[in-house]
């Protein structure tokens, strides 16, 4: 039996033990008295929704469900000796740490409502036994010595940083309360886990500089300090990688900034030790390197479209929490001191100046910090928690944030910086306001300007934040809004459950706490409480409201199953070869037909005696004709007249004796006649085609006759180009290349320069 107020680890307990059931006393974390039970490791819950891998899940999630719940159902010492000697059981709770969907993957949960309930049922349990594990004391009888207890957890691996970021994740929503006391128990009781955090941050930040090198960017922080690789030349990019690559890539990034802002967001103390080891600096140029090219690759490649949505609402969540987990650093260690009129208030007040003056060269990072976080309500809340301000120092940031818009190319929708500084009243109040509304699940949506809303990347819901301001909610938190309610609330309709998010500005806490309290409006409480969620009416498709000049024309393809490829080419168009011209005999094939005509040749028509009718029918015949004169057949008429003078000269010119003839006249009227006796002597012989090369002979004899009357002598040939070179050159060829050397001004645009001055001599161009 135990006794009262005995710490477990000081406690000794009596029981029998062997076959004869003799007594024996043992300590009560010892490991005999560990029951012999084996937990199996959890499996995600199927996509699909096949019948036999739900029947599956559903059978292997029964018996992890009744171990946690006989787990949970033991007394104290036997608790904590199956926690501390069941290697079993930490291999169940680590495996559902690692493969429990997080709740921006909605698709690992599945329609069927007996996996939902069996998930959460199981969700529920390993939540209680990690508070337990925990809570060093339960009761005033059941307790750990806080030493002790520190000693377990840490050297047994009960809690680890990583464990401790994973339970942030799962948990965080609804329960952060419980989380913070129970993180904020284990730091407590064992610093040693400050020592472990500070060296798990640089691991945090060694991931970002992996994604860097994948994405082909070569990080300036670490890129001097280590060695270039060998197969650096050949780092692929964010373009270029796989489509499996990339979708692992973004979604290593966007669990890693989920977790560590769920972390700093339950356990705020641990801001300071981030901050101090430079993460701040770090995460900002991280997202301004990386954020534009997953960007682009998001929007450029060619993805499916349900990949393409999951891979921008993934980059979108990732942008949100870079500028929470920022905000988060500066809020708790450089704001809320300042609030709380810390000593040494110019120190933080310095240290945030700083950070905003870090942030100045990342111009992306800085536009999308001050949309979501004003950075001039900060530095107004500066101005009046410390008059010595310096104002010159604080415009100068205020000008950094507006060419950090200027270059993002982003239109605010709010005042300017530099004016809303001047309203320090409404900013203190505001800056409380999103001091407040940090330390909730569900506060502010970042304001990110989704460029991929042609795609349906993003479905936005309007909803009115704290300020009365309206913003948007993306699909996926709205979703996680649903499924964090559902699980608390589960007889509750999805329809329902959207109209009370509607009514109360989208605020979980506030929704759940007047469900509970019976306390809801009364146009919610006429509303039936398993209503479904409405159908959404999907919008038409952009190919059948497009109105186009090119609509059905003989290449559309949205309208048209079949194209002439004949008539569509890539580039500019190949005309047909030569040997195809003439290869193509088509147009013979379309003379044939014509020429048909022609093949009938009737030389003798047999004639009959057929009647009158058919006679005329036939073929056409010069008949005999008795009456014909053909008196005149013989005579030649006009054969006998004299010719007239005119008609002498018609047929033969009248031309100069050679004796009265002068030289060159008498030399052009030669060629002349010489010319007209040619083409009279080719219009005798009547050919059809003549010979080309006889044609070009005689007009080459032709003008070698002309060239040597008129005394033309032809220029000599020019040896310019010469023999090959290292030979030497004979006399003609050093002559030659001379005389072109000296002549070559002549002609062409060689003398533009004589001619200028010739020009400006004479005035025409003013000196």
């Amino acid at each position: 039996m135990a006794c009262a107020k005995v710490p477990l680890d000081e406690l000794h307990v009596t029981e029998p033990f062997g076959p004869q059931g003799k007594e024996r006393t043992l300590p009560a974390l010892h490991p005999d008295r560990k029951e012999e039970r084996c937990f199996l490791i959890f499996k995600p819950p199927p996509e699909d929704g096949t019948p036999a891998l739900v029947e599956e899940f559903l059978e292997h999630a029964q018996f992890i469900s009744d171990d946690l719940e006989w787990l949970l159902a033991l007394p104290h010492d036997k608790f904590w000796c199956q926690v501390v000697f069941d290697e079993s059981l930490q291999r169940c709770l680590d495996s559902y740490l690692r493969h429990a969907p997080r709740n921006l993957d909605l698709s690992g949960l599945s329609s069927s409502r007996a996996v939902a309930d069996m998930q959460r049922n199981i969700h529920r349990s390993v939540f209680m036994v990690f508070l337990r594990m925990a809570t060093h004391k339960e009761s005033k009888e059941n307790f750990i010595t806080p030493a002790v207890f520190a000693e377990i957890i840490y050297n047994n691996y009960l809690f680890d940083i990583p464990k401790i970021l994973d339970l942030c994740v799962l948990f965080g929503k609804g329960n952060s309360q419980l989380l913070h006391k129970m993180i904020e128990n284990i730091f407590t009781q064992q610093p040693s886990y400050y020592g472990d955090l500070n060296e798990t941050i640089p691991s945090i930040i060694q991931v970002f500089d992996s994604i860097l090198q994948q994405c082909g960017i070569q990080s300036e922080d670490t890129g001097a300090d280590q060695p270039l690789k060998l197969n650096a030349n050949r780092c692929q990019t964010a373009m270029t990688m796989s489509e499996e690559e990339f979708a692992d890539l973004v979604l290593y990034m966007c669990d890693t900034c989920t977790t560590v802002h769920s972390f700093l967001d339950i356990f705020p103390e641990a801001c300071s030790t981030f901050k101090q080891l430079n993460f701040l600096s770090r995460l900002s140029s991280f997202y301004e390197m990386v954020v534009p090219d997953l960007e682009k690759a998001v929007k450029k490649r060619n993805f499916n479209k349900s990949l393409q949505e999951d891979m921008w609402r993934r980059v979108s969540h990732s942008r949100k929490k870079m500028v929470e987990i920022a905000h988060l650093l500066l809020q708790h260690s450089c704001l809320q001191p300042i609030l709380e009129g810390s000593e040494n208030v110019a120190s933080f007040v310095e240290d945030l100046l700083q950070s905003f003056t870090a942030f100045l060269q990342e111009k992306r990072f800085l536009a999308d910090y001050d949309e979501q976080f004003p950075i001039a309500d900060d530095i107004s809340l500066l101005q009046q928690a410390f008059p010595h301000l310096d104002d010159t120092r604080t415009s100068y940031l205020l000008q950094g944030v507006e060419s950090a818009w200027e270059c993002v190319g982003k239109k605010r929708s709010f005042p300017s910086a530099i004016s809303s500084a001047s309203h320090s009243a409404g900013a203190k109040s505001k800056a409380s306001r999103d001091s407040a509304a940090s330390q909730k699940e569900g506060a502010g949506v970042l304001g990110v300007r989704e460029e991929l809303r042609g795609a349906e990347a993003m479905t936005d819901t309007p909803r009115k934040g704290d300020n009365g301001a309206v913003c948007t909610m993306s699909a996926g938190e709205l979703e996680s809004l649903l499924y964090h309610i559902r699980e608390l609330l589960p007889d509750l309709g999805e329809g329902f459950i959207l109209a009370c998010l509607e009514e109360y500005g989208y605020n979980s806490e506030l929704v759940i706490n007047n469900i509970l309290e019976d306390k809801l409006s009364p146009s919610l409480d006429k509303l039936d409480r398993t209503m479904a969620r409405p159908v959404k009416k999907e919008l038409p498709s952009v190919l059948s409201t497009r109105s186009n000049v090119f609509n059905d024309d003989e290449f559309d393809v949205f309208n048209r199953d079949q194209l002439d490829m004949s008539r569509i080419w890539k580039g500019r168009r190949q005309g047909e070869s030569v040997r195809a011209t003439l290869n193509d005999k088509q147009h013979i094939e379309e003379q044939r037909a014509r020429y048909q005509a022609y093949q009938t040749v009737v030389d003798e028509i047999p004639i009959t005696n057929e009647p009158s009718g058919d006679r005329d029918n036939a073929f056409s015949m010069d008949d005999y004709d008795d009456e014909y004169d053909d008196t005149y057949e013989i005579n030649q008429i006009g054969a006998n007249d004299l010719d007239e003078e005119d008609e002498l000269l018609n047929r033969r010119p009248f031309t100069i004796p050679q004796v009265l003839r002068t030289g060159k006249k008498a030399q052009e009227e030669e060629e002349d006649e010489e010319e007209e006796e040619e083409k009279n002597e080719a219009v005798r012989k009547d050919h059809f085609v003549q010979d080309p090369a006889v044609l070009r002979e005689r007009a080459e004899a032709r003008r070698a006759a002309m060239q040597s009357r008129k005394g033309y002598r032809p220029p000599p040939a020019s040896h310019v180009v010469g023999g090959p070179k290292g030979r030497g050159q004979v006399q003609e060829t050093v002559l030659d290349r001379r005389r072109k050397e000296a002549n070559k001004s002549r002609g062409a645009n060689h003398s533009r320069r004589t001619m200028a001055d010739r020009k400006r001599n004479k005035g025409m161009i003013p000196s």
